[in-house]
């Protein structure tokens, strides 16, 4: 494969405070659709019943890649009780009853590999990022508009930045390389990059590379043009 003109890396300063930190990498091309019948089917059929009873009978804290994640904040020296990875929110919503509804093909799939892994998944448009990325802590005062969302204070946050500043992070990406569907019968390829933020070590991540590249050709047509693990 050829290799990505966007590469990333993890900051020494993050990964000595949290040397399991890991990173899963895939970059990928497709069109951006409304939705994906055959997801909502999986998701019916298949993740919302297993989910179900799973969170009927697991403490949050318990539920994979979760626990991990918090004790990971809070050494960055975040509350993790007042900051959660988007795959907790997405169980705290499924947990309270709440419906999950489509978005586009591409942020359906991102979220639908999140809740059968219980990673935190961010998928951003590459051509609204400039020059290469990075995960570093935020430094004081460095914040962005997230998607949904109001201002997120990036302090001691882990974050993905580029040559611009902040993009993404586990909690809550920004709105300035998020997927939006392509226009009315636009067909026309987007390339993309799906990061896996895992605090586990890479073992675990390597098996969300795999689900992800399954689901995402399944689910989002996607075309695989290369996938990886970024340890420190």
């Amino acid at each position: 494969m050829k290799a990505p003109a966007t590469t990333i890396s993890i900051d020494p300063a993050l990964a000595a405070i949290w040397p399991d930190t890991a990173l899963g990498c895939v970059y990928w091309s497709a069109p951006v659709l409304p939705q994906e019948p055959q997801l909502w089917q999986h998701f019916a059929s298949h993740t919302q019943p297993r989910l179900a009873q799973m969170l009927e009978s697991t403490e949050l804290a318990a539920m994979p890649q979760i626990g991990t994640s918090r004790r990971a904040f809070k050494a960055f020296g975040r509350d993790p009780g007042r900051v959660r990875i988007s795959s907790e929110a997405l169980y705290r919503r499924l947990r309270q009853g709440k419906e999950l509804y489509p978005i586009n093909t591409a942020v359906d799939a991102n979220n639908l590999v999140s809740l059968e892994t219980g990673f935190s998944l961010g998928t951003y448009d590459l051509a609204c990022l400039q020059g290469n990325l990075v995960l570093r802590l935020g430094h004081e005062g460095e914040g962005y508009a997230g998607i949904g969302k109001d201002t997120l204070d990036l302090h001691r946050m882990p974050l993905l930045a580029d040559a611009l500043g902040p993009v993404g992070c586990p909690c809550s990406d920004s709105q300035r390389a998020m997927i939006v569907e392509n226009m009315a019968e636009n067909t026309a390829l987007r390339q993309m990059l799906t990061v896996i933020y895992g605090f586990s070590g890479p073992q675990a991540v390597e098996a969300a590379i795999s689900l992800t590249k399954e689901h995402f050709t399944a689910f989002a047509a996607a075309q695989i043009s290369a996938a990886g693990v970024v340890c420190p």
